[in-house]
């Protein structure tokens, strides 16, 4: 049977032994706990290799002016401040009836120059035949003045012949008489005789008068068929001018086109400054800035409204130079954004070109003495991946801050 009496030694040894059992627990509790630490330390060291973020980051996008593109009185508004509207959908209309008068006037335009044009295509055949048949008839003329001028001078020797025999025979009769008359005196011949050689000078005399009379008009005649001749000359220089007419008529046609053009496109100006009284909405956005009241009388070029858009946005991220050195266009980003506290999905796709120190308006002087070296940054444009889905009641607005983290690695 046991001795039920304790040992000293042993309760000495149990109670080192229950002393040192807390130490050695303490100790690994420790240095598990100093490993975990290390453990972290090493993972957010080595994650940060991997990432870049800044909070220095907001969303970006277009602000569209809405302008008038022609004068007018404005008849009725059709959004509010602040209101979503669509791509394509009326914001404010003018008075149209200014452009109304407009159109038809150049409707107008365009008929009448439709109608000069077909008039002048109609006359490029018609000229063409006429100076074909003017040329034809115009050298008939001047072959039947040539042959009338032949004749003419023709009849002219013909007449001077006669005059040359009414000479002859007016010198011969004369001649006669006068060798009559001393003998008719001394009644040497007869009376009778003396009678008819008298006769005989008178009929010559009168015959080289006709002769003549005969010659002169036959010269009237040459000059008469030269003149003609001269006219019909003209006439055929005249018609030789035939392809030149055509020509002519041919170009006043394609003018004539040409005005039909010109007016076509009045038209077609009329047509869409009446189309501009009815201002839209370029994008899908959200109306701001709204300046335009009705019976406000409006200019061309006058801003009415800012115009949201919501469609195309993106993130500008300012990161320092010292973030850049592995950051390139195409690498995915994380992007957190506090207005919804959701994040959504992006990627670089611009690395801007200066940094927004030097694109300043008081770029900084740093050719002193004293310089310091400050960290410069650099905008990021990233775009998101998918925004349709991520966003679809379009809760993004340009200017809410985000914070991006982009996967360097």
């Amino acid at each position: 049977m046991a001795d039920p009496t304790p040992n000293p030694e042993q309760n000495e040894l149990a109670a080192e032994t229950e002393i040192e059992a807390p130490q050695s627990r303490r100790r690994g509790i420790l240095i598990v706990a100093v490993v975990v630490a290390a453990l972290v330390a090493l993972g957010v060291w080595w994650r940060s290799t991997y990432s870049e973020d800044t909070d220095d980051a907001q969303v970006d996008g277009h602000l569209i002016q809405v302008s008038s593109r022609i004068t007018g009185h404005v008849l009725t508004i059709y959004v509010e401040e602040n209101q979503q509207v669509k791509a394509g959908q009326i914001i404010a209309e003018l008075d149209p009836r200014d452009y109304e008068v407009a159109v038809e006037n150049a409707e107008a335009a365009l008929a009448s120059a439709r109608a000069n044009a077909a008039a002048a295509n109609v006359n490029v055949p018609i000229v063409a035949v006429n100076t074909a048949s003017n040329l034809r008839s115009a050298g008939a003329d001047v072959s039947g003045t040539q042959a009338g001028v032949s004749q003419a001078v023709q009849q002219l020797a013909a007449a001077r012949a006669r005059v040359e025999q009414a000479q002859a025979n007016n010198f011969k009769a004369q001649s006669d008489l006068a060798r009559y008359i001393p003998l008719v005196k001394k009644d040497v011949i007869s009376k009778q005789q003396f009678d008819a050689a008298l006769a005989a000078a008178d009929a010559s005399k009168a015959a080289l008068a006709d002769a003549l009379a005969s010659q002169k008009a036959a010269e009237d005649a040459v000059r008469v068929a030269h003149e003609r001749e001269t006219q019909a000359q003209a006439g055929l220089k005249y018609a030789q001018t035939a392809p030149q007419q055509v020509a002519a008529q041919n170009a006043r046609a394609k003018q004539a086109e040409a005005q039909v053009e010109q007016a076509q496109a009045q038209l077609d100006q009329a047509r869409l400054n009446l189309s501009y009284t009815k201002i839209v909405a370029p994008a899908n956005g959200i109306v701001t800035r709204k300046s335009v009241e009705i019976d406000e009388n409006v200019s061309a070029g006058q801003n009415l409204l800012t115009l949201v858009s919501l469609d195309d946005i993106w993130i500008t991220a300012n990161f320092k130079e010292t973030q850049l050195k592995h950051m390139q266009a195409g690498q995915k980003v994380e992007i957190h954004v506090d207005a919804t506290g959701k994040n959504y999905k992006g990627r670089v796709t611009q690395i801007g070109g200066a940094t927004g120190s030097v694109l300043s308006l008081f770029p900084p002087e740093n050719a002193t003495g004293n310089y310091v070296k400050v960290v410069q940054r650099l905008p990021v444009r990233i775009d998101f991946t998918d925004l349709q889905s991520e966003d679809p009641t379009h809760r993004l607005r340009p200017g809410l801050s985000v914070e991006p983290k982009v996967w360097v690695k």
